[in-house]
């Protein structure tokens, strides 16, 4: 049985299902072996939950290791790409929280930068982390493995494998994940995100159509990218009264709280995805796929294989039925194997088998790229009022 050597970098939310989905991995075995943060208690608490052997303060502990195999980045987006290049240079396999990079402010930006910083100078401030990126992954034989779990959604795999089969011919996708805001305090502040609904969930339903547009490619033997985008974003709640206010959870302060992006593929089909922090009735994240020969729904949450009904919550305190509801009563869709249909427990059991074996994971550095890249160009295409072709 082989065995991959994991530290992680960022002790926040990320880091403890990260941890959950290593200690499930089968076929080879996963030492967890040091996680950092600059606020060295979280670190503490976070090794001390999931047996990690050390903590650290300073990140380039993990980086130094020769024992560490792979760098788990789970630290706020700003971070994301320098960690990376500094992973990378070190000889180490990464593993990169969504989204790849942002926009996070530069000196001599006024504030706040979402209001005030032209979007396309945003976009070349991407692109240019993006190239860095590249650069360094380009003179190294390591991996990066970019955490997309709608790529491993179970029903996303499925439509995939249709799809290679069948040669199917995609015409239009449309994707959503909405949801009535963040836990975040930060959520809200584009300095901190950099950005709002769309990079914040609207970045899953696009790395899942953008995955199974490069299936059908692969599948077909040929060539298919994105050919432009055309957004529309808003800042809806600022409306509402404090009362008006009271169910949703997002307080934006220079993002967006609703996106929706249509997306034109260089073969001339279509995709729309909607990404919001304004609806409620809990989580709605699918992919819908239309193609020449066959239809496919990916439903990812919520799920129908268990509706309960409840009349009052007696003895439920610590038992989870969904995400993002404020009750249990009624009828609800309860979430069963979350990890397994949201597509953590597939995501972390391909990284793992990559590491140790040197093959390319399902989600990868160029789907990050086009992801940002989409996210980027959506949010000039919305500031200008036009459409962004690539």
């Amino acid at each position: 049985m082989k065995e991959v050597t994991v530290g992680i970098i960022g002790s926040g939310f990320a880091s403890h299902f990260h941890s959950k989905a290593f200690s499930r991995v089968a076929g080879l075995t996963v030492r967890k072996k040091a996680i950092a943060d600059i606020d060295i208690e979280k670190a503490r608490t976070v090794a001390d939950l999931y047996h990690f052997e050390e903590y650290h303060e300073d990140y380039r502990a993990l980086l130094r290791d020769p024992e560490i195999d792979v760098i788990d980045i789970c630290t706020p987006p700003f971070l994301h790409s320098r960690i990376a290049i500094e992973a990378i240079e070190a000889g180490k396999h990464v593993l990169c929280e969504k989204p790849l990079t942002g926009y996070f402010g530069a000196p001599g930006d006024t504030v706040p930068i979402g209001d005030t910083v032209p979007k396309s100078r945003m976009y070349r401030g991407v692109l240019d982390d993006i190239a860095a990126m590249r650069n360094a992954l380009a003179g190294s034989d390591r991996l990066f493995m970019y955490a997309e779990n709608y790529v491993y959604s179970p029903n996303i795999l499925k439509a995939a494998e249709i799809i290679r089969a069948k040669k199917s011919r995609i015409l239009f996708m449309k994707g959503e994940e909405s949801l009535k805001g963040s836990s975040s305090p930060v959520a809200g502040q584009w300095d901190k995100t950099g950005g709002g609904s769309l990079i914040r969930v609207g970045c899953h339903p696009i790395g899942g159509i953008l995955w199974l547009k490069r299936e059908e490619a692969r599948a077909r033997g040929v060539d298919i990218g994105v050919g432009s985008v055309l957004c529309d974003t808003g800042r809806m709640t600022p409306s509402l009264s404090e009362h008006e206010h009271r169910h949703i959870a997002f307080r934006p302060v220079d993002v967006e709280d609703y996106a929706s992006v249509a997306i034109t593929f260089t073969d001339g089909t279509k995709a729309l995805v909607i990404a919001g922090d304004t609806m409620l009735g809990g989580t709605t994240n699918y992919v819908e796929v239309y193609a020449n020969d066959a239809t496919m729904h990916c439903r990812i949450t919520p799920s129908d294989n268990l509706s309960t009904y409840m009349l009052d919550e007696e003895g439920l305190e610590n038992v989870y039925i969904s995400e993002m509801l404020p009750g249990k009563t009624g009828w609800q869709k309860a979430f069963v194997a979350e990890e397994v249909l949201r597509g953590y427990a597939g995501q972390f059991q391909d990284f793992m088998e990559c590491a140790a074996t040197g093959r390319q994971p399902l989600s990868d550095f160029e789907l990050a790229c086009d992801v940002i890249r989409v996210i980027y160009a959506a949010y000039l295409s919305a500031e200008e009022g036009r459409r962004v072709t690539f």
